[in-house]
């Protein structure tokens, strides 16, 4: 198992002893023992993604073992070192997503063309992505960019999300689908029109935070920030929520189903065939009458949740996790859910920053 984020030490598995590495370490995903790989990055990472003994790192970092990487790099999964023969071009920017799909390296940020296609061997933009992101839904929303985005498990759609309001000449607020093709890719007829308005929070425009499809790709679910809807606008906005959209409904005049949490950020999801699981710094869920306080027909389900696929009730798991700030990042297996954080406890035990929850 690899995790990124900003640190110079991990804990050995026993807890006993600090083990240097900076902003990304290698464990066994079985003992939690540190493993030798151990590449220096010099700034954070915020994306990983692993094919075959290589693993693509995306990021804020500037160099890697020495050599000039703005944001994205490519190392040995065993030994950290660095592949020197993937070199993109591009000098500035933030990387904060990475996904293999159709043969190609699909990466998001806020660098120059914001969501492009790499060579995975060479790191050439292979001109697959030619859709221009532009725009910013906010004059205080900071630079234009694509933040998250999901690829479907038939790698034939791609949902991304970020600061934006049109893609390849299309209206498109805050989200947008493309159409990933043989030869290239293509905007989406979808488009969710209440996405153009703002939350009640006019401090954090850009208030999308995570999304993620489901195992079948038949539907995704986005999670946002922002604190509460708007005057009346309970039941259409994604504020503070987690969202499905069905991909079979090209113009939907409201999500398939929205779960609130009453004024609190929830800042990733994951989605199985049994569960959606919600995490951030929530305190509640089924909240659509609260703001900043526990409405009608509310349940405590303390930074982190799962809610039923279907309905998107919330599930009666309840492990409770620190709030804190609220955790960016999970990432389901096969054999259960691995939590990302910056919270100390997960189910009244200390597992500071990395939690694992094994499937039952």
């Amino acid at each position: 198992m690899f995790a990124g984020g900003h640190f110079d030490s991990i804990a050995s598995a026993d807890g006993a002893t600090d083990v240097a590495r900076e902003n990304i370490v290698g464990f066994s995903a079985t003992t939690g023992a540190v493993v030798p790989f151990a590449p220096d990055v010099n700034g954070y990472v915020w994306a990983i993604e692993a094919k075959g003994k290589a693993l693509y790192i995306g990021g804020s970092f500037t160099q890697v073992n020495g050599v000039s990487r703005p944001g994205l790099a490519k190392v040995n999964a065993t030994t950290g070192q660095l592949i020197e023969g993937f070199a993109p071009s591009f000098r500035n920017g933030t990387i904060t997503e990475i996904r293999m799909a159709r043969g190609r390296l699909i990466v998001g940020g806020t660098y120059s063309g914001r969501l492009k296609a790499f060579d995975p061997k060479t790191g050439a933009n292979t001109g697959y992505i030619a859709l221009p992101v532009e725009g910013s839904v906010a004059g205080n929303a900071g630079a234009t960019d694509v933040y998250r985005f999901a690829v479907s498990p038939s790698n034939r759609r791609l949902v991304a999300i970020g600061d934006f309001t049109s893609v390849g000449g299309a209206e498109r607020w805050r989200a947008v689908m493309l159409n990933l093709g043989k030869n290239r890719a293509k905007v989406n007829a979808w488009s969710y029109q209440p996405l153009k308005r703002s939350c009640s929070a006019s401090s954090v425009p850009n208030y999308l935070k995570d999304v993620d499809f489901s195992p079948d790709g038949s539907y995704f679910v986005l999670v946002a920030t922002g604190f509460v809807p708007q005057v009346g606008r309970v039941g259409t906005d994604v504020c503070d929520a987690a969202a499905r959209f069905d991909v079979g409904v090209p113009a939907p005049t409201a999500p398939a189903w929205i779960n609130y949490t009453g004024g609190d950020t929830l800042h990733s999801v994951a989605v199985t065939g049994a569960a959606v699981y919600v995490q951030g710094h929530q305190r509640w869920l089924d909240n659509p009458e609260g703001q900043d306080s526990a409405g009608a027909g509310a349940v405590e389900r303390p930074g982190i949740g799962a809610l039923d696929p279907d309905t998107g009730a919330a599930l009666g798991w309840n492990p409770g996790k620190s709030r804190a700030v609220g955790g960016k990042d999970m990432l389901v297996t096969a054999s259960g859910l691995w939590v990302g954080s910056d919270g100390e406890y997960f189910g009244g035990e200390l597992r500071p920053r990395i939690a694992f929850a094994p499937l039952p």
